[in-house]
């Protein structure tokens, strides 16, 4: 029979994979129970009110609160704008010398100055890609309008996702040992990846759950998915939520093109982050950082929050099939959709939006039509799927985070921002994907795709507060 956690771990499982119709009348029928006189129950019924008790009781989390530093502006409203635009924020590097390279452009944030957000002491002992989450979360509690005594400072955590850190920092300090020059006390505690969360809950003073995930181009989702855990356990009522990169340093550009990852189309950068298009290249390399404040549900509630959409589902997965290629029959990218579906407790009919990982490599793309399609059969061909990186690039860990955020605005607003550079059809890439001119519809559940080096796949479930 199994010890006692052992028969509530495989009773727990075969629960989740039940359809959602039939896991409602289980919870009819147990509430009916509740009402009845107390008789002798058997230890496999203790177990089965005890595990619906924990199911009743898990926590609802919404999205209360918006923050974003990208290639297209510095701030959620015009990203967005400029999204529904079909505006590219792609264009030739600056930051650093990339003449020698087959790869000359990038997706750069400009015009951000630290010191408009934090003290200029406090600026210069971070790295870009920390400044850049201070920014944003300065934003998104803004826009939260959280009273942080009021909640409880050790009930606000933050969980932060990043692919890489401080790349530049190292790229620096490397530099300067190959001339003599002494390392900086500070380049340790600058590079680190955990230092976006540190400078975060320093700078804001918050004091709870904190954690990074680094799992490549799935960090932003992942960091999303997990923040929902934290909430649903009780271990806090409010987490920071993001995923931030700026690894735009010439170490970064030349590992990249050796793997010949990247787009070359160097005399068009707006038209070089093409997702799906059958011209694709490449992918094009971005910086930036989304951040999401995530809320209980009663919390939000009782303190009489706006809320932009609710965190219905989530999940993550392994290829565990190589270092870099995805899986060309996509069996992890359709493993981690349908345990997002069932974790939300919704099925592929119920979709009505795919806010797609849609890179723009040959590879990428191609595997991610077909994990589509595994799990939604002919309805595939029905939902509407988009790149948010044909027009922002690729922000690696930072990417999954715009994107959740993305979700929730297209939810609010009705509209699906296109994917841009769309142009000739992809016989493997047959599906609807918003070419090049957005899309009014109403969508209330998201379903948002992030797969990353080394088999990471972590997809997001995005629902209507009702």
């Amino acid at each position: 029979m199994g010890t006692e956690a052992e028969r509530m771990s495989d009773l727990a499982e075969w629960l989740r994979r039940l359809s959602p119709e039939v896991r409602a009348a289980l919870r009819w029928e147990l509430d009916q129970l509740d009402q009845e006189p107390p008789g002798p129950a058997s230890p496999g019924e203790r177990e089965l009110a005890d595990l619906f008790g924990r199911l009743r009781a898990r926590r609802r989390v919404v999205i209360t609160g918006l923050g974003a530093v990208t290639p297209l502006a510095l701030n959620v409203k015009e990203t967005w704008q400029g999204l529904l635009e079909g505006r590219s924020g792609i264009d030739r590097i600056t930051q650093i010398d990339a003449s020698n390279y087959p790869t000359r452009i990038a997706g750069e944030v400009k015009g951000f100055e630290a010191s408009d957000y934090m003290d200029r002491k406090e600026a210069r002992r971070m790295e870009r890609f920390s400044q850049f989450a201070v920014a944003a979360a300065k934003e998104a509690l803004e826009d939260a309008r959280l009273d942080l005594d009021a909640v409880g400072r050790e009930q606000v955590g933050v969980l932060m996702g990043t692919a890489i850190g401080g790349l530049s920092a190292t790229e620096e300090t490397v530099r300067g040992l190959m001339v003599g020059k002494r390392v900086s006390p500070f380049y340790l505690v600058t590079m680190v990846p955990n230092m976006a969360a540190f400078h975060v809950c320093h700078i804001y003073d918050l004091r709870g759950y904190n954690n990074t995930v680094t799992t490549a181009c799935a960090a932003g989702a992942q960091a999303v998915g997990e923040a929902t855990e934290v909430i649903r356990r009780g271990a806090a009522q409010v987490m920071l939520a993001g995923g931030t990169e700026s690894s735009n340093a010439e170490v970064g550009l030349a590992g990249f093109c050796a793997m010949r990852g990247l787009s070359t189309r160097n005399d068009d950068p707006q038209r070089a982050s093409r997702p799906f298009d059958k011209d694709r290249d490449g992918f094009v390399c971005s910086e930036g950082c989304g951040m999401l404040v995530l809320e209980n549900l009663e919390h939000a509630l009782a303190r009489g929050a706006h809320i932009y959409a609710e965190i219905l589902g989530y999940s993550a997965t392994s290829d565990a099939y190589n270092i870099a290629a995805p899986d060309p029959e996509a069996e992890g990218a359709a493993r981690a959709i349908r345990w997002a579906l069932e974790d939300a407790g919704v099925s592929p009919e119920d979709v009505d939006y795919i806010n797609a990982h849609g890179t723009g490599t040959v590879l990428n793309d191609t595997m991610e039509t077909l994990a589509i399609k595994h799990v939604f059969g002919e309805q595939a061909y029905r939902v509407p799927v988009s790149s948010t990186k044909s027009m922002i690039g690729h922000l690696f860990g930072g990417a999954g985070a715009v994107e959740a955020m993305v979700c929730a605005l297209t939810i609010k607003h009705g509209v699906i921002h296109p994917t841009i550079n769309y142009e000739t059809p992809d016989p493997e890439c047959d599906l609807d994907y918003v070419p090049n001119v957005a899309r009014e519809a109403k969508v209330d559940v998201v379903l948002s795709n992030s797969f990353g080096l080394g088999g990471q796949d972590a997809c997001l479930v995005v629902g209507r507060y009702r």
